[in-house]
């Protein structure tokens, strides 16, 4: 077949070269400007009809509809010999934002292993920024009717999807798969939407304190903080001039400056540990008919707490004591400053891990200190499965049994830092030398029962959003806590009451 190819591949050619050669000898006008390509700046060429017209019935172009012809002739001939995609394989898509992008190398690793052992099931991982920006490609792509088969994100996206009637219950395929009493029980909540579960655990997380162990030793600092005003006091004298010209070049602490949600999610452990909450519930009496009266449990959303505004006035105290810096805005989690020894702490999580690693900069990890209790942010990110034909969803979820399994949670563990969702992955030999090589795992591991997760109903991107209003207003310094907070509750009491 490739001899064949090869000569009708000649053949097509000298044909074209003789018909170029003989229009040559007899044209008689040049060929119009070309257009630009297509893009930003790009347009057509002003030229007349009529020079258009006198280039189409020129000879050459006549050798260029003949050569356009041989080329389609060889085009079709070279798509025949091309082997075909086998009818039985179900394509996927999976919409994702891993980052740091050494943790994307690790997924896509491992969705090769699946299409590796899946001869009939190929998936494909896209990139699609970062959580902030998916939001309305998510949602266009739903609305649309072209939503990815699979999507991993954050699960306080289940509301939305479940409204808009995207999403595939899992429940029956749940309770027939032996895999689901090997995911940690905790996890559950996560799932779950109206009494259906939604989307399988991917990675769970939960929020730290990374420091520089060499910074706090040059500093004589011999104790990690415990609690809040230890951590301030700990973050003044970290704060030093080393050059001697006058202003400090290393601070304590980087705070992450902006509205998104990774703002957000950063600040909510110091919320949980001074006692506060997003939501309060309460017992609101329900009169009617005889067959239907009562009371029922009212959720009300508050942010304006008192946990909330001692959280918020600690973070402003760092920044006026100067202890502080702030990041550039909505880049809180780069790490470029913690690197270069600028900083000395900084807020993430387990998933910087490998990149710590990789930089072979002295790094540890120091629990949330304690307010009023101790508490962290539970975190990480959900696979959910669109709603599409039986046979893609079928597929789908053979792709998240093994996202759920303790071989890809211990491979994708080890190599990111998340913490495995599958319990036997956490007791794996493998996973037992990772923590003995890397200690600040356990640090993640022992927090994680103070972890409060952020709630999953349609309305907390709303919360979210004037969240992270009143964290910026506050941190530059533009309001007081009690004030931003309170700007933000009344904009929630007019969209949620």
């Amino acid at each position: 077949m490739v001899m064949v190819v090869h000569k009708w591949i000649k053949f097509l050619g000298a044909i074209a070269r003789s018909w170029v050669l003989i229009s040559l000898s007899d044209a008689t006008s040049p060929l119009p400007p070309t257009p630009l390509s297509q893009g930003e700046g790009s347009q057509f060429n002003s030229c007349s009809f009529s020079h258009w017209e006198k280039v189409r019935t020129t000879p050459f172009n006549g050798a260029l509809h003949i050569c356009c012809f041989l080329t389609l002739c060889l085009s079709l001939l070279l798509i025949g010999c091309q082997p075909q995609p086998a009818s039985n394989v179900t394509h996927l898509t999976l919409w994702q934002g891993v980052n740091p992008p050494p943790n994307r190398d690790v997924l896509q690793a491992l969705v090769n292993k699946f299409n590796q052992q899946h001869s009939d099931i190929q998936v494909e991982s896209l990139y699609v920024g970062q959580g902030d920006q998916q939001i309305p490609k998510i949602l266009a792509a739903v609305v649309g009717n072209a939503a990815p088969n699979l999507l991993w994100y954050a699960p306080m996206i289940t509301g939305q999807l479940v409204e808009l009637d995207a999403l595939k219950p899992l429940d029956e395929w749940l309770a027939a798969s032996p895999l689901k009493s090997e995911v940690d029980p905790a996890l559950e909540e996560s799932t779950q939407y109206q009494g259906q579960t939604w989307s399988v655990p991917f990675g769970t997380n939960n929020v730290g304190i990374y420091y520089r162990p060499s910074l706090f030793k040059a500093t004589g600092i011999e104790k990690l903080p415990k609690d809040w005003s230890e951590f301030r006091q700990v973050a003044k004298q970290l704060t030093r001039d080393t050059n001697g010209d006058g202003r400090p070049d290393q601070h304590g602490m980087l705070l992450p400056l902006g509205k998104g949600e990774w703002t957000v999610f950063m600040w909510l452990p110091f919320m949980w540990s001074g006692g506060g909450d997003l939501t309060q519930q309460k017992t609101v009496l329900q009169f009617g008919n005889s067959i239907n009266s009562g009371s029922v449990v009212q959720t009300d959303i508050n942010i304006a707490n008192a946990g909330a505004i001692a959280a918020l006035q600690l973070w402003q105290n760092l920044v006026q004591d100067g202890s502080a810096i702030l990041s550039q805005p909505e880049r809180g989690y780069e790490l470029d400053s913690f690197l270069a020894g600028k900083v000395a702490m900084q807020l993430s999580g387990p998933w910087t891990l490998g990149q710590l690693q990789a930089s072979k900069a002295d790094f540890g990890v120091l629990p949330i200190p304690k307010g009023a209790q101790l508490g962290t942010a539970m975190g990480g990110e959900n696979l959910f499965i669109f709603k599409s034909t039986p046979e893609q969803e079928r597929a789908a979820f053979t792709f998240a049994e093994y996202v759920m399994s303790e071989a890809f949670q211990t491979e994708w563990a080890i190599g990111t830092g998340y913490l495995p969702t599958n319990l036997k992955s956490r007791e794996s030999q493998a996973y037992r030398d990772f923590r003995a090589k890397q200690p600040a795992v356990d640090v993640f591991l022992s927090q994680a029962k103070y972890g409060r997760s952020r709630p999953i109903f349609p309305g907390y991107n709303r919360i979210s959003d004037n969240l992270g209003r009143a964290i910026e207003a506050t941190l530059l310094n533009r309001k007081s806590p009690q004030e931003a907070l309170s700007d933000s509750q009344q904009r929630l009491d007019l969209i949620f009451k």
